[in-house]
Formats: structure tokens, C-alpha cells, sequence
């Protein structure tokens, strides 16, 4: 990561085709299927990623840089499979559609019409089109028709997609003139503790602890199990079809609960005094992790990496900054003493071996994550740290919401709070 980050935008539109030929989008995705497909065999096989787009693109009935892009985004599965996962090896034998992804007024094009509507071209395929204009939300269209009428955003990569069955278009944006804060410049940092079944949140100011906050998704661990005993049983039956079916239900749950994550994390730092999100960096913890078979695939799989990248980029929208630091003995560490000790933490609930302090081992996780943060990126000596608040919670759900009290009060020394508070997503 640098200092400088890039202040992006996505956002996604239905597309209501007008031009008869619905089916040829249809089409290009799965041509763009198959471009992915072919350029992870390549991979695997050995041959030079620098050979592999001119050596796809030969065969591909798509528009040239649209292929590239494709290949691409493939090389970049493979990449982060290399970087931070031993496990999830991309499928070289995806079937259905797949996203086809092109570059601005290269492989698709947008325009305003003159009662306000965004009218969108998409090169299916070579000298074939697919035209319509775009339907969305209010606050999405007024980014996009800003940005076709100002030289503040540039429009850039857009990728058309079936959902539902449903064609999409999602368009990616880029702030040319609002910067990201320089998180050194920062007066809060957030420390944030990514873990199997939640994210607990700490801000830490020069004044002690502003608050703490802990965002439990049971669901997402949940699912993702239920999914690979199934794909397992139809892998079993040789019922590739399916699994690959499966895998693509089990991507898209997980990615919108994370976005709903995401955004949580991001409006809860919002109302701080110039606030750095710092995240633990998690490629050195997935190189050393070897816990045997069952519970290496389940923390190889975890999406920690995914839901950090969301959080970042949402947050870099807002203008706030996002830092990292060294996981080690973040949850074995105590927050109020500094002793560090494996046998401090058990499961969900730390307690210090040498000072007696208890609490919630990820809440305590990320004050130490906020401590390293600050000594790390910030020119300002870490507060005492005296007492912490009681732990909050909350739980996304899919509808619906539990209320419960919501605690603030300071925990004393030796003692477990555990105040909980349910919202709906």
C-alpha cells in the first residue's frame, strides 16, 4: 500500500436494451467465460502471463481490448491466489455467464440525452452493439451525469453482467480532484479486527478511547460451510455444472454481506475527528497459517482480504485514509498491561495472565491493532489506557431488528461486559 490512494466509485445500473439484440450481450458474457477459462489453463500450465493476452485474444470473438481486460481480471485471480490464498485455485472450467469488461470508449460508451437520460453502447462483439439507456437509482445516476458534464471524475472500466437474469452495467469512477487526507494527518485511528464470524472496531484518540464496537455477521461462516458440503456432495456425483452454480450463489452472498459490512465500518468511523481506518496486513498470517486440513481451508477462505479492499475503498469516498500494520501478537497481547501470552486468549474471551484484565478478545484485538497504528503512521504518543468501555454489538440481519441496551459505561479491571444491540441491513 502507498500513501497515496485512489478515491473510486462504482456504481451499477440495470440496463434497459433497446436495440432488439438482448441475446448478443447475453452471448459476449459467455465468450468472456470462456476467455477466462482459457487464460487460467494457460496459468496453470506455466506459460508466460506476458504471452497469455495476445495468445487469447487470437481465438476470442470479442473486441480486442476487451479481451485484454477479461484476461486481465483473470491474471489477477491468480495472482491473489498466489499472494494470499493456498487454497481457492480459480476454476480454469467456470460455466454460464461471466462479466464482460471493457474499457471506456474503447469496448463501451456513455452519453446524455437531452431530457436527462444516460443512453449506454456496449461492442459485444467486433462491430456488433448492444444500445439502451441506463436505469438506477437517483444518487447513482446524478455521480455518473456529473461526471459526463465534468472534468472532476474520469470514467473508467465498466463491467456488463447477468443478474437474475437481469443485464447489468457496472461503471467504475475515479475523483480527480478530491484527495484522500494523508493519514498521518490524522487526530482518531480506527483499529479494525477482521475475524471469522465479525469485525470489532476501536477508535483511539490522544484522549483515550472514544468508543469500541463489535459487528458480529454469523451468517457469512455459516453459508459459506453450507455451500462446500454441498459443492462437495455434487463433486462427488460429478455433477460439474452444478457446482459451479453453487460456487457463483456462495460469491454473491458473500459479496453483498460484505458490502453491507463494509459501510457499517465506514459510517461508524465517519463521526470521528479526522478519522485512519488501519487494518492488520493479512498476506504474512495466510503464509503462516497450518492448523490442519479442515481448519486451514476454513481461514485460507475467509474473505479477510476482500472485506478490507471494500472498506478501504469506500472509506478513500469519504476521504478518510486507510493504514496497516504487523499482526503479530495483536490477540495475544493485553491492551491495559502489554503482557503477551498465547494462553491469554480463549476463543471469545481474553484474560490477562499477569494483570487479570478481561474482555472480548477481538474488541481487545483491535485496541492493540489502533495502538500499532498509532505508533506506526502518527506523530502523537499513545494514550493511557486506564479503563475501556463496555463492548457493543450489533448483528446484521437480513430483515427485521432486536432491540436490546446499548452500554457505554467504563469496564472495570476483571471484569466481562457484554451489552448487545441487533440492526437490520
Amino acid at each position: 500500500m502507498t500513501d497515496a490512494q485512489a478515491l473510486v466509485k462504482t456504481l451499477d445500473f440495470q440496463l434497459d436494451i433497446q436495440s432488439d439484440n438482448e441475446g448478443l450481450l447475453y452471448d459476449a458474457t459467455l465468450e468472456a467465460r470462456s476467455v477466462y477459462n482459457e487464460t487460467i489453463r494457460l496459468a496453470k500450465q506455466g506459460v508466460d502471463w506476458d504471452a497469455i493476452p495476445d495468445r487469447v485474444a487470437d481465438d476470442a470473438n470479442l473486441v480486442k481490448n476487451t479481451t485484454q481486460r477479461v484476461v486481465a481480471k483473470a491474471l489477477g485471480a491468480m495472482e491473489n491466489y498466489y499472494e494470499y490464498d493456498n487454497f481457492g485455485l480459480p476454476s480454469h472450467t467456470k460455466d454460464g455467464a461471466y462479466p464482460l469488461r471493457a474499457n471506456y470508449e474503447e469496448g463501451y460508451n456513455l452519453s446524455l440525452t437531452d431530457n436527462g437520460d444516460v443512453e449506454f453502447r456496449i461492442s459485444a462483439k467486433p462491430y456488433k452493439h448492444v444500445k439502451g439507456v441506463l436505469k438506477g437509482s437517483d444518487a447513482h445516476l446524478d455521480i455518473l451525469q456529473t461526471a459526463l458534464t465534468s472534468d472532476e471524475w474520469k470514467i473508467g472500466t465498466a463491467e456488463a453482467l447477468f443478474h437474475s437474469e437481469n443485464a447489468e452495467l457496472h461503471v467504475n469512477l475515479t475523483n480527480t480532484e478530491q484527495t484522500v487526507r494523508d493519514k498521518q494527518d490524522s487526530r482518531t485511528v480506527v483499529g479494525v479486527d477482521v475475524n471469522e464470524d465479525n469485525v470489532a472496531l476501536t477508535a483511539l484518540s490522544e484522549d483515550g478511547i472514544e468508543d469500541s464496537l463489535v459487528i458480529d455477521f454469523p451468517e457469512i461462516k455459516f453459508e459459506r460451510h453450507r455451500y462446500f458440503t454441498m459443492r462437495k456432495r455434487v463433486q462427488n456425483a460429478g455433477k460439474d455444472s452444478i457446482h459451479d452454480t453453487l460456487e457463483g450463489r456462495e460469491e454473491r452472498f458473500v459479496r453483498d454481506r460484505l458490502h453491507k459490512v463494509s459501510r457499517h465500518i465506514v459510517e461508524w468511523g465517519r463521526q470521528f475527528e479526522r478519522a485512519c481506518i488501519v487494518f492488520e496486513d493479512l498476506k504474512e498470517m495466510r503464509d503462516s497459517i497450518d492448523y490442519g486440513t479442515r481448519m486451514n481451508r476454513r481461514l485460507h477462505h475467509l474473505p479477510f482480504r476482500t472485506l478490507q479492499f471494500y472498506t478501504s475503498y469506500k472509506a478513500a469516498f469519504e476521504g478518510i485514509p486507510t493504514a496497516w500494520i504487523n499482526p503479530e501478537y495483536t490477540s495475544q497481547r493485553c491492551p491495559m498491561c502489554g503482557h503477551t501470552e498465547r494462553a491469554n486468549r480463549h476463543k471469545k474471551r481474553f484474560k490477562c495472565r499477569d494483570c487479570g484484565h478481561q474482555d472480548h478478545s477481538d474488541r481487545g484485538a483491535s485496541v492493540n491493532i489502533a495502538v500499532k497504528g498509532i505508533k506506526k503512521h502518527q506523530d502523537w504518543n499513545v494514550p493511557a489506557l486506564n479503563s475501556l468501555p463496555q463492548v457493543r454489538k450489533v448483528r446484521r440481519r437480513a430483515s427485521g431488528a432486536v432491540d436490546a441496551p446499548t452500554v457505554t459505561h467504563p469496564t472495570a479491571r476483571g471484569h466481562l461486559a457484554d451489552g448487545r444491540l441487533e440492526v437490520s441491513d
